[in-house]
């Protein structure tokens, strides 16, 4: 009880210090925002818990093969969420966190194929394969022209090859080490020159390390050093984006982690490139305290689709419509707790675990812009909210998620309403899934045939939802018109 009391207490500090801060921290000192988005990993992928169960937190078996002391000790120092929601594959999140939009408005709701239009036969004709161009409005954009400066070191992804989202620069960023159209490297290892000889796929910018024995995720990370110092002696807050290419496949592990984990155990060079990344956050972090710029720096760290492993208890992998394939870590934490005026803009209680409502990776937008004192465009709407209002409860607890297109599970929308989730199938059997995630996180237990009343209830909200964002909708196999989600 006194837990809950003290929860509640905080929540409305958080509450008062947004009411008091956000309108006026523009023209002030300003906080420095760093994201470390990690491909391809889920909430399992670490030896931080995510789940919890009758309130307490607990670990499960996967919680036991990984080691991430970096992002336990984040944990220890931040807030982490329970359920954190992505797209359930990449180029769709990477864009919905530079917009605050879902995937069914921004319409980039399938990866980007860095050579030319990714389709199937069933694809809706208006998806946005381009990606970002050079009028979107970004996050970084926003930030560039509030006094930010604003870098990215590693994946991109954002459009194919010719198109403004193939260049981060394009897009809002200043700095661009590494970012480019393709969504995974030709090769992890600089004596491969990060490439190979089928697709090359080579991060540019990093030739200085080619011919060397320099895995990919160390050469980010030195240039990540380079660019924080860089940006330090520019005098402006900063706005750094470090987006690994790591854990996404080949699976090519560093031999300095790979040594840690027995020759046969299932997923070695997965679990080696986990630590690798570990240790690569906890270098930057280092390295912000020695800029002596920790105190006034925000952390987000944050997956970009499910696990292309097991995320066992729950159901599903990257792709798929359930909560493996959509379900993302999430800390957030100031690198080095202080008690001054920047970190009063979002007064973080060290090692939170939020197990009530969601957050999704639409709410990283609008919460830095918040914190900086950065407006969007008259017009422009947001689908994601402020993370401080999320975590007091202010704010409305869904999340829509749009896939029409042919992946591991094909031609799909998945609708969050707090705790009740929705599953609509426009081409497979069942066509609808109803689950309460309260009572069964697993998704072990289909209630559409049982609840009639909830499940109309959610299949309007969702409709409503993607009429509102003008999605674009799968065609039918036979006529190849759109096809519009029905209810029978």
């Amino acid at each position: 009880m006194g837990y809950r009391i003290g929860q509640r207490l905080y929540r409305l500090a958080v509450l008062s210090a947004f009411a008091a801060c956000t309108v006026s921290v523009y023209g002030s000192e300003r906080p420095n925002f760093l994201v470390f988005l990690i491909d391809d990993m889920g909430p399992m992928d670490t030896s931080v818990p995510f789940l919890s169960e009758a309130g307490e937190t607990k670990a499960y078996p996967l919680n036991e093969r990984y080691r991430t002391p970096t992002m336990q000790q984040l944990a220890r120092q931040g807030l982490r969420f329970e359920r954190f929601y992505a797209n359930n594959v990449c180029s769709p999140s990477r864009i919905s966190l530079l917009t605050g939009q879902s995937s069914a408005r921004h319409r980039t709701t399938q990866w980007i194929n860095p050579y030319g239009l990714n389709a199937d036969n069933c694809a809706p004709r208006q998806w946005n394969w381009e990606g970002l161009g050079a009028g979107s409005v970004t996050l970084p954009g926003l930030l560039s022209a509030a006094g930010y400066h604003t870098l990215h070191v590693g994946k991109g992804h954002w459009g194919p090859l010719g198109q403004a989202g193939a260049d981060p620069r394009k897009i809002g960023f200043h700095r661009n080490v590494a970012g480019a159209a393709y969504g995974r490297p030709g090769s992890y290892y600089g004596d491969r020159n990060y490439t190979n000889a089928e697709k090359k796929r080579q991060p540019p910018h990093l030739e200085e390390y080619h011919g060397q024995s320099i895995h990919l995720t160390e050469a980010l990370t030195e240039e990540m050093l380079k660019q924080l110092t860089l940006a330090k002696a520019t005098g402006k807050p900063i706005f750094a984006h470090m987006a690994f290419y790591a854990v996404h496949s080949p699976f090519e592990a560093d031999p300095a982690f790979l040594k840690n984990y027995p020759e046969k155990l299932p997923g070695r060079d997965f679990a080696a490139m986990i630590e690798g990344m570990d240790h690569a956050v906890g270098r930057i972090l280092q390295h912000l305290a020695t800029l002596d710029m920790a105190e006034k720096t925000l952390v987000i760290f944050l997956g970009d689709n499910g696990s292309v492993h097991s995320s066992l208890p729950l159901r599903g992998i990257k792709a798929e419509r359930f909560e493996g394939g959509v379900r993302v870590p999430f800390i957030v934490g100031w690198a080095k707790p202080a008690d001054n005026t920047i970190q009063a803009l979002w007064p973080i209680q060290p090692g939170s675990h939020h197990t009530e409502n969601f957050g999704t990776i639409l709410d990283l937008m609008p919460t830095i812009l918040n914190l900086s004192g950065t407006k969007t465009p008259e017009g422009y709407l947001l689908d994601g909210h402020d993370l401080r209002e999320v975590y007091a409860g202010q704010t409305k607890e869904t999340f829509l998620m749009h896939f029409p297109h042919q992946h591991r599970n094909s031609y799909f929308t998945t609708w969050h309403h707090n705790h009740w989730k929705l599953i609509y199938q426009y081409h497979n059997e069942p066509r609808v899934q109803l689950f309460d995630l309260s009572n069964d996180p697993t998704e072990s237990n289909d209630l559409s045939g049982k609840d009639r009343k909830k499940l109309e209830s959610m299949f309007q909200e969702m409709k409503t939802a993607l009429i509102e964002a003008e999605a674009v909708y799968p065609l039918d196999p036979g006529s190849k018109e759109p096809t519009p989600p029905r209810l029978n």
